[in-house]
This record gives structure tokens, C-alpha cells and sequence, in this order.
């Protein structure tokens, strides 16, 4: 009996391989897209950490301020602790490198670490210098000299130099300085361009006497970080600083680093992962639309398979081993295909997804047994999940009616209490909040959504196809074509609920991009009010180490042709050493709040002797900040660099919450007088500058660099400039935008893809399934074109309902993923927009796709359908 089972199986493979084709196709693009997202992310994670560890080496913990350095008299209190056997002092300045020789645009982007030489060896081994044979042993202590990793030499193409190995001369810029640098050796460290100075080397080069950016420390064996932690206040006072200033220092355990970053890309990484799995749902979908009509298709054959002996329990198996067949084959297909894409990302795009969570990181690709063991079991376990309810049909057939040819009406009427129960719990769940930072109920609450209303399908078949039959009654092909579609609810079900779930998701996706862009759009009109923008070349945004001189403002809002002109100063706050530092704007506020910030509501007035901050929706959902409230973490980390404030912290009131789109864990904004008053930096970082009307923009952009350039000379070298327009950004930033949704639209393209091939899979099951039909309507006197008709209005009826099934349902699950899976994900909120044209071009498509699926496949089997089908009645 078990042979005869599997020759049975294998006799209908073999009959409809499309078909299986098909199946396995759809699993296949779901494993492949969730397991090349899982690659990319896991060898760009990988890389990146192995990259922290060489920078960082070896310390126990390390040392940082909240807010600005470390001060140098701390690092000899901790030196000598009884706690600790050795110290290192960091200086981490960012600064762009360019051969002698070599034009200005050559310049790369360079991480500086200074480092005491002498305790490389035994606590940062991938940092510690190779001397080149012509340099000096001591090169290391000398002024003026960097030894580079091996990404740098590359970039600053001085490959051969490092195969002769002899030294040669390399233009340093850091933020207020420039000047020639030895290159004297190599480092082993890996990842993005690095080189490493001495320490007082690098204080003297880059002006930052007495400042240390980190403190590494290697405790003593049997020591706790709790220990030393505790030991902190009176460590503090001992270097001079007040016990209140140990808020303003963090201990942070480097290994906690690497965590970090996967915490900052984890919701991009699982969204994606999430809308991967949606092609995998789709497939699994299709699995059982194709095998729910092949058993419909098969039931005398099942019925004989009964008679001759096997038990129900053996029917349902077998429709099981062919789901889990087509599973498996699928899934090692999209094995294959989702490491293969992987490799093409990593080789073209890098390893941040998109995103731009692991920019200079170029890593392999790391395949992983383990990932591809587990996708491949998920993608298996979606077509046997899509394989059950079919199964259990050919469980419950009963073989006497089948082989009457009465099979088909049993158990036709489906119960809507469990689908509707789904819709239910599924909108239920979409008001439950984050878990572990994911909103994992929102995804069970869009998967809910997704099974209920398609369970709710032959319903809303019938109940919208009923208001069609009056009009269809008084024509004999659309009557025929609309009461078979209505009363056939339950096929037309199987037929279009690939096509509901995905169209479905493609609405919500594009309604959920086209909301995010807007919302991003806005945001920018918001964000860069003036139409031109300087900063030095090559400064990344938002760097701490500010690049143009103070002052600058007030020199190029005095030039002719310049209406105003307004400093920006970013730098980071380290609030918790759990989570990556938050972002620290001051600007002016001039103009006021609101017009300088796209606040979500006006700004609340500001108590007497307090300093009015404004914090991104990230910041209230991470700390707790409260508009209306005072912010008292915000004062703890100013501490250190307000001592003189009263004897206390500043005081911060939060004065309004305001949307950013850029920085995912937060961002605060200040007036730039208070935060100079604070700290006593008046570094800039940026200028906005408003030219006066009819100013020729070349004279002028001339006239900006001449006056930084004399503004810089008495406190440093002059940075080279960049100007930008605010158009050029805003362009730029949504080339960002759509580069990071290039995966969200390649998968709504799959997902349609799938959901239409479903339909055209489930037309030519059910036309070769009805050849006595068609059969019967030759006989009776209708042509081959007028029976093409009905099987084409049966499609458009079909595909009509479920385009407008799709598009509701993703109004549904499009309103999830703007107010609750975005918010709880990335700490932002948007407007919702529907791009109706859009949508409504896309229904008509899927339509349009349908009908013509349908006749096609009504096409293939008409030359077959008058004799073969009255044959066999014979």
C-alpha cells in the first residue's frame, strides 16, 4: 500500500510538474530573502565586532564621559588604584588623511587612536606598531608619526609602500588642524581605515592637551567591575573632581559595544526579516491553494486509494509528504538563492542592509550551517502548514460519494466564527505594547489580521457577488459567469487568497512608505530652512570633533551678500552605557522654537532658572523624558561640565518633543548660548547661511572660504570647505530613503508575483477539473469564444472581490504599521497617507492579471474540452 501511495504521488508531480513549480517557487523566494538578511546582517555584525575588539583590545572596562573627554588628572588616580593592575589613555579623534602629494578630494576618512606605546602589547595586541625596516625602533614616541591598519594603506593607495617597507609622508587633518604626518609602520587591526599615535603625540597634533576621549582598564585578578564602580566617587575626588561628577562618567564593559550596534540595526533587521517571512507566508498560502484543488481535482482517486485499503490516516499523510516535499526542495533552492544574494549585497552594497548601520564595514560573507538548517526547517514547515487543511479534506473524504461524484459537497460550508475570532484578536493585539524593544504583538496582530480575513473570504464572495446577480440576470454570459463565482464562495476562496494576502501587504507597504516619505519630506522642508550649507570637507555628520573655527557665524554673517547666518554644534551624550550615545544639538533658537524645529505641538513655556531642552520622540520612549517636566539625566550629565552652576546641575526642562528621522535613539536639542555657557565650546560643526537676494552664489561661496580661512588663523589650520544647497541634501537624503526601502519594494513585487501566479495555478486546476462542463456548454451551443467569456468573468468577478478584499485590508494593516509597528520599532511617528492613484492603479492591475490568468488558462485546454470531455462520459 505504501508503494502504490508513493506512486500515486509521484504520478501526479509528474502530471502538473508547473504546479509543484509553482509551490516550491514561492517557498523558495521567502527562504531566500529571510536567509540572505539573516547573512548580510550576521557578516556585517561579525566584521564589525572583530573591528571593535582591535580598536578597543583588551580592558576589562573603560572609562567615558557622558558629555565631552575625560580630563588627564583622572587617569593617574586610576592608574595607581588598588583595584586595577594597568591603565591606558585614548584619544579617538576623527581626521581625514591624504598622500603629500596627492589632490584635496583624495583625502580618506581616518580614525585616529593615541595610545601609550607601552601598554599596546598587553592591552590592545592589533594596535601595537610594525615598524617598517627604514624607520626607527622608537618611532612610536615620536612626533608627528601614525602607523596604519591595512584598510587605510589601501585607500590612501600606498600598497607599495607597505611591500618595501619604508616610511613615507601622508597630509593629516583633524578638526582645527593640518599638517604633515610620518607614516612609519603598519597595524594588524582590521576593519575601517585606522591609525595609531602615541598619545602625546596625538594630544599635541590634533590641540587636545590634557584631554583623553577614554580611560581602558584591566582589573586585578579576583576584581569586580561592581567594585570599581563603587570605588568611582572617591576616585573622582581624589583627582580633583567633586563626587557629584561620578553621574557625568560611565563604565562601560567593551564587549557591550558590538551589542550595541546589533541593538541599533536589530528593528531595521527584523523588519526586514519580518517582511521576508511575509513572501514565505504567501508561498505557504499558495501551497495549500494549489494542493486544496489537487485534492478537490483527485477525489475519485483518493476514493479508490480508499477502497483499495488505505486509511484515512494514510490519505492525509500523503498529501503531508507531497506539502513537505515541495518544502523542502523550495527551501534548499532558496538556500541556494539566498546565499548567493547575500554575496552580491556584501560585494555591491556593504553589510548595512540599507540602512547605513555598518558603513566602512566591507566584511565576507560568513555562512552560517546553522541559519541555513533553520530557514530551510521554517520554510519546510510553512508548505506542510499550507498542505494541512488539505490534507484533512482528504482525510474526511468519504470514498462512496466521492466515487459518486459527491465528494465536492461535503463540508462545503466553512464556519466564520474562527476567522472572525482572528480579526478580532488581531486588532486586539495591535494596541499591545513592545516587547523587548520589538513590536512583536503588532506582527502577530498583522498575521491575524492577514488569516482571519481570509477565512472570512467566502463570505465576502458571496455577499458582494449577490449584489452583482440582479444586474448579471438580464445576460446570459455574465449570468453564467456570476453565479458560478457566488456560489462556488468557497473555491473562489482557495482561488484569490494569495491574491488578498498579497495585495494586502503590498498596500500596507506602500501606504506605509508613502507616509514615511512624506513625513520625511516635511521633516527636511523643517530641518533645512536655509538654502545653503557649509561644513568641512569630508566631516561626517554629526562628529564630534567640530571642524570649523568659533566665531565663524558671526565673520560670514557680516560678509556682503549675506543676509544671516546660524552655527550648529553637534556632538553625542552617553546617558546609558547600555545603549548607544544620543545625539547633542545646539543651534539658535532666534526664530523660535517651532520654526526651527518640526515639533509635534507648539513648545510649553519655560519655568524661571530653568534651560529649555527639546527631545526627539526617541528620547521619551528611551529615558522617560516628559514634555512639561524636568529632565534630571540630562543635568546629571552636565554635571562635569558645569561646576560652577550654583553649586548644582543645570537645571533642563523639557520644552517640546519634535520628530527626527535620522537618529534612531535620540536626539536633543538646546540653544546654543546655553550650551556654550555650559561647556565653554562654541566649536561649530555646521553653517546655515541665508544669502541675500540676487548675491551670486560662486563670489560668495569664494568669499565664506576667505573669511573661515582668516577667522581659523589665529587658533589653527584651515579646514578645507564643502558647500551644499538644500536641495542637493534633500535629494540626497531621499536617494537615502528609497535605497533603504529597495528591499521593501522588491519584496511587494514578489508578493504580487506570487499572489498571481497562485491565481493563474488555481484557473488551470479548476478548468481541467470542469472539462465536462465546458464540455456540456459546447453541446448546448455556445462557442469556444463565448465559453473563454465565462471563464474570464468568472476571473474578473474572482480577482474584483479580492482586489477589493487586498486593498481594505492593507488600509488595515497599513494603519499597524505607521502607528504602531514604526513607533515601537524605531521611536518615531509619521502622518498616514494613502497615494490613492497608486492603489488604485495596483487593484486594477491585479484585475486586469486575473482575468487574463483566467483566460489563458481557459485557452490552454479549449481544443480539448468538446471530445475529451464527452469521452469520458462514455
Amino acid at each position: 500500500m505504501l508503494a502504490l501511495l508513493r506512486t500515486f504521488s509521484w504520478l501526479e508531480l509528474r502530471r502538473h510538474p508547473w504546479r509543484a513549480t509553482v509551490a516550491a517557487a514561492a517557498v523558495m523566494l521567502g527562504v531566500a530573502l529571510a536567509f540572505a538578511v539573516h547573512l548580510i546582517h550576521a557578516s556585517a555584525l561579525s566584521e564589525f565586532g572583530q573591528a571593535v575588539r582591535a580598536a578597543s583590545g583588551q580592558p576589562d572596562l573603560q572609562l567615558r564621559a557622558a558629555q565631552g573627554d575625560l580630563p588627564e588628572t583622572l587617569y593617574g588616580q586610576v592608574a595607581r588604584h588598588p583595584l586595577v593592575a594597568r591603565a591606558g589613555p585614548v584619544l579617538e579623534v576623527a581626521a581625514q588623511a591624504a598622500p603629500a602629494q596627492g589632490p584635496a578630494a583624495a583625502s580618506v576618512a581616518l580614525r585616529v587612536v593615541g595610545a601609550d606605546a607601552l601598554l599596546l602589547a598587553a592591552m590592545a595586541p592589533e594596535l601595537a606598531p610594525r615598524p617598517f625596516p627604514d624607520a626607527d625602533r622608537l618611532a612610536m614616541l615620536s612626533p608627528g608619526t601614525v602607523f596604519l591598519n591595512p584598510a587605510a594603506l589601501q585607500a590612501l593607495g600606498l600598497g607599495e609602500t607597505q611591500g618595501a617597507g619604508r616610511s613615507t609622508t601622508v597630509t593629516l587633518r583633524g578638526a582645527t588642524t593640518e599638517g604633515p604626518a610620518r607614516v612609519a609602520g603598519t597595524v594588524p587591526a582590521g576593519g575601517p581605515p585606522l591609525a595609531v599615535m602615541d598619545i602625546g603625540a596625538a594630544q599635541d597634533f590634533f590641540a587636545r592637551l590634557g584631554r583623553l576621549s577614554r580611560i581602558d582598564v584591566q582589573l586585578r585578578p579576583g576584581q569586580r567591575a561592581e567594585d570599581f564602580q563603587a570605588a568611582l566617587p572617591a576616585l573622582l575626588q581624589a583627582a580633583g573632581l567633586e563626587p557629584r561628577a561620578a553621574a557625568g562618567i560611565a563604565v562601560v564593559r567593551p564587549q557591550d559595544t558590538a551589542q550595541r550596534t546589533d541593538d541599533l540595526s536589530r528593528a531595521y533587521r527584523v523588519n526586514l526579516t519580518v517582511l521576508a517571512l511575509v513572501a514565505l507566508f504567501t508561498g505557504a498560502y499558495l501551497v495549500f491553494s494549489v494542493l486544496a484543488l489537487s485534492v478537490a481535482q483527485r477525489a475519485p482517486q483518493f476514493a479508490l486509494l480508499g477502497v483499495l485499503g488505505a486509511t484515512p490516516r494514510m490519505r492525509r499523510g500523503l498529501v503531508l509528504a507531497e506539502s513537505a516535499l515541495l518544502g523542502a526542495a523550495g527551501s534548499a533552492a532558496g538556500i541556494a538563492l539566498g546565499t548567493a544574494l547575500a554575496q552580491l549585497a556584501l560585494r555591491w552594497m556593504g553589510g548595512d542592509l540599507g540602512g547605513g548601520y555598518f558603513e566602512g564595514v566591507q566584511p565576507s560573507l560568513q555562512w552560517s550551517p546553522g541559519g541555513a538548517l533553520l530557514y530551510g526547517l521554517l520554510g519546510t514547515a510553512a508548505a506542510v502548514v499550507g498542505g494541512w487543511w488539505p490534507a484533512r479534506t482528504a482525510e474526511r473524504l468519504a470514498p462512496a460519494q466521492a466515487l459518486k461524484g459527491l465528494g465536492a459537497a461535503a463540508g462545503s460550508h466553512a464556519r466564520m466564527a474562527p476567522p472572525a475570532l482572528a480579526v478580532a484578536a488581531g486588532a486586539a493585539l495591535a494596541f499591545a505594547p513592545p516587547v523587548a524593544g520589538l513590536p512583536l504583538a503588532a506582527y502577530a496582530s498583522v498575521a491575524l489580521l492577514l488569516v482571519g480575513s481570509i477565512g472570512l473570504l467566502p463570505l465576502l464572495v458571496r455577499g458582494l457577488l449577490g449584489l452583482l446577480a440582479p444586474w448579471a440576470a438580464r445576460r446570459a454570459l455574465p449570468m453564467l459567469a456570476v453565479e458560478r463565482a457566488r456560489r462556488m464562495h468557497g473555491m473562489a476562496a482557495v482561488a484569490v487568497g494569495g491574491v488578498v494576502a498579497s495585495l494586502a501587504l503590498s498596500v500596507a507597504l506602500t501606504v506605509m512608505v508613502a507616509s514615511f516619505r512624506g513625513s520625511v519630506m516635511q521633516w527636511l522642508d523643517a530641518a533645512l530652512p536655509a538654502p545653503l550649507y557649509v561644513r568641512a570637507a569630508g566631516a561626517a555628520a554629526g562628529d564630534d570633533s567640530a571642524a570649523l573655527p568659533a566665531g565663524g557665524d558671526r565673520t560670514v554673517a557680516g560678509l556682503p551678500g549675506v543676509e544671516r547666518a546660524e552655527a550648529l554644534r553637534v556632538t553625542s551624550l552617553l546617558l546609558d552605557p547600555a545603549r548607544p550615545p544620543v545625539a547633542l544639538l545646539a543651534r539658535p533658537f532666534g526664530r523660535g522654537a517651532a520654526q526651527t524645529l518640526p515639533l509635534r505641538e507648539g513648545p510649553l513655556p519655560v519655568p524661571e532658572g530653568r534651560i529649555a531642552v527639546y527631545v526627539s520622540e526617541a528620547i521619551v520612549d528611551l529615558y522617560g523624558a516628559r514634555p512639561g517636566a524636568d529632565w534630571p539625566a540630562l543635568s546629571r550629565a552636565f554635571g562635569l561640565q558645569a561646576p560652577n552652576a550654583g553649586g548644582g546641575a543645570a537645571g533642563f526642562f523639557v520644552a517640546g518633543v519634535w520628530r527626527d528621522y535620522v537618529r534612531q535613539f535620540g536626539a536633543v536639542a538646546m540653544e546654543r548660548e546655553d550650551f556654550i555657557r555650559l561647556t565653554g565650546d562654541a566649536r561649530i560643526n555646521d553653517l546655515a547661511v541665508w544669502p541675500a537676494p540676487g548675491a551670486d552664489e560662486a563670489l560668495l561661496k569664494t568669499a565664506i572660504s576667505a573669511a573661515l580661512r582668516e577667522t581659523a588663523a589665529g587658533q589653527a589650520a584651515s579646514p578645507a570647505l564643502e558647500f551644499s544647497s538644500a536641495q542637493a541634501i534633500r535629494e540626497r537624503s531621499l536617494a537615502l530613503f528609497d535605497r533603504s526601502f529597495a528591499v521593501t519594494y522588491w519584496l511587494q513585487a514578489v508578493a504580487i508575483g506570487i499572489g498571481l501566479f497562485g491565481i493563474a495555478a488555481s484557473f488551470s486546476a479548476q478548468v481541467l477539473a470542469r472539462r465536462k462542463e465546458f464540455g456540456l456548454l459546447a453541446h448546448l451551443g455556445l462557442t469556444r469564444a463565448q465559453i473563454l467569456a465565462v471563464v474570464a468573468g468568472e476571473g474578473a468577478a474572482w480577482t474584483a472581490v479580492g482586489a477589493a478584499a487586498g486593498t481594505a485590508l492593507g488600509w488595515m494593516l497599513s494603519a499597524v504599521l505607521v502607528y504602531v509597528v514604526n513607533p515601537q520599532s524605531f521611536h518615531w511617528t509619521m502622518d498616514l497617507r494613502f497615494p490613492a492613484a497608486r492603489l488604485a492603479l495596483l487593484g486594477l492591475a491585479v484585475v486586469a492579471t486575473g482575468t487574463a490568468a483566467a483566460w489563458l488558462s481557459g485557452h490552454s485546454a479549449a481544443s480539448r474540452w468538446a471530445a475529451s470531455s464527452v469521452k469520458e462520459d462514455w
